[in-house]
């Protein structure tokens, strides 16, 4: 079995019985979707792994440590990297600008790996939430934790600002342009 396979199934297994905000989509179907982007942007297996692992962490009871024993130290740095501090004691809502300021933060400093798999989970979002936008508009943005859509454009043009080293692939042009169909953003330069 590859480290591939078994992060699918660790990830298939973590996330089972889970669904994407207000959605009956199985939520294994967005760690897959970035798996693929990921793929699109590298052949490094263990960084395909860890887009497929991005999300164990923060959102079930797997630990940076649990990942190091099962697929070790560079995966779980990869996966570390685009998980939040969810402040568990706090409300979601209370957090979401601490949160999303200390992912932008980080941004700029992580490595090419690190902003394949920012890229491939924030892409994988966007595709979500353009899908909505063209059934729904701007009631598809009530299912967040904050709703306010220039908080949200604040955040996922941030990260579009600041992945630096992967202007130039076809996945961040996608991005840039769902941008702009959901939230009018265009790219300074």
């Amino acid at each position: 079995m590859t480290i591939l396979d078994k992060a699918i199934i660790y990830a298939t297994n973590a996330h089972s019985g889970a669904f994407r905000k207000s959605s009956k989509t199985p939520y294994i179907v967005h760690p897959m979707e970035a798996a693929v982007i990921a793929a699109r942007l590298t052949v490094d297996e263990e960084v395909i792994a860890a887009a497929v692992l991005h999300d164990v962490v923060e959102d079930t009871d797997t630990t940076k440590e649990m990942l190091e024993k099962e697929f070790g130290k560079r995966i779980a740095a990869l996966v570390c990297a685009d998980s939040e501090d969810k402040r568990e004691d706090r409300p979601a809502a209370e957090t979401w600008e601490i949160r999303k300021k200390e992912t932008l933060d980080a941004i700029p400093h992580a490595s090419r790996d690190e902003q394949i798999i920012i890229l491939s989970d924030k892409l994988a979002n966007l595709r979500s939430i353009y899908d909505d936008y063209t059934r729904i508009g701007d009631e598809l943005f009530n299912r967040f934790n904050v709703k306010d859509k220039n908080k949200q454009a604040w955040y996922y043009c941030g990260v579009a600002e600041r992945l630096d080293k992967l202007q130039s692939a076809n996945a961040y042009k996608e991005y840039v342009e769902l941008l702009y169909k959901v939230f009018g953003w265009k790219p300074k330069n």
